[in-house]
């Protein structure tokens, strides 16, 4: 097994100097995630062949790996215009990784939920241009469903997973999405939507939550009311509501090894405390 690091809160670091950092805490591996002088959120990538020269060095240096590349682009975009400059600006990124030597990635399926049958048209229509790529180059996809995807819940973002049809395309479960994977179903059933995975689950997320949908929906306060944010927030395990002897428990029973990746995003003030808490509380649970 894999635990990574997804280095948000370092972004604003040089490139080499965010590795540094990262090898610094103690972990061996990077999910490298947007970053606007490398991979921006939406955009074409802005690394050249210098700035790709220049991770790979500080990489070799430190001893610390790529787990995984993790892009975010509009591929299911019902916009055909938006859609086919994602499938551009992936092919690039799958680019990279090769000059990288990374031979996972990982996305979200993306979409809009409010054009749900229109988004999913198209993200098959991406599947359709890029799976050959992936395939040709060696590179394995793992994906999540994400608030405010076309598909947000457990159960059909594994269905959409499977119906892709390929060993190397399989499923992130995203812990701080919880209470959004679950649906409209009570309460948050970790294990039941980690064995729903099963064989699929091959890549999980790790930071807290607060369950959006307790104390009659009011956890938080929105306005105006009824507003159909996504609302959460990537905490450090224990400070939210996920059931973290369920999740680390059920992780265990399943005999896990894939990628553990560590995404808390919410105290840039302490960054580095943050994650080297992290790193030796999964470390624990799922090493040993």
């Amino acid at each position: 097994m894999k635990i990574a690091l997804d280095p948000t809160m370092f972004r604003a670091l040089p490139v080499p100097e965010m590795v540094r950092t990262v090898a610094d805490l103690g972990y061996d591996h990077i999910e490298l995630s947007p970053r606007e002088d490398f991979m921006p959120f939406f955009l074409h990538p802005r690394a050249d062949d210098d700035r790709v020269a220049e991770l790979g060095k500080a990489l070799r240096e430190t001893g610390v790996e790529l787990a995984s590349i993790l892009p975010l682009y509009r591929w299911s975009g019902p916009d055909e215009e938006e859609r086919q400059a994602a499938v551009r600006y992936w092919r690039r990124m799958i680019e990279v990784a090769v000059e990288l030597g990374c031979t996972l990635m990982n996305s979200e399926f993306n979409g809009r939920p409010e054009r749900a049958a229109e988004s999913e048209a198209a993200f098959w229509k991406s599947m359709e241009e890029l799976l050959p790529v992936f395939e040709r180059e060696g590179i394995s996809l793992n994906l999540e469903p994400h608030p405010d995807d076309f598909c947000e819940v457990n159960g059909p973002g594994v269905d959409l997973v499977r119906a892709i049809n390929k060993p190397w395309v399989n499923y992130v479960y995203c812990a701080p999405h919880t209470f959004h994977l679950s649906g409209d179903a009570p309460g948050a059933d970790i294990r039941a939507m980690l064995h729903y995975a099963g064989d699929k689950l091959r890549h999980v997320h790790i930071a807290d939550v607060f369950d959006h949908k307790g104390s009659s929906g009011l956890r938080y306060i929105l306005n105006p009311p009824g507003t159909p944010a996504r609302v959460h927030q990537h905490l450090d395990i224990g400070q939210g509501e996920v059931d973290w002897d369920a999740f680390f428990g059920t992780l265990r029973e399943m005999r896990f090894d894939g990628v553990a990746t560590v995404c808390v995003f919410a105290w840039e003030e302490r960054a580095r405390e943050s994650c080297a808490a992290n790193l030796e509380r999964v470390t624990r649970e799922l090493v040993g």
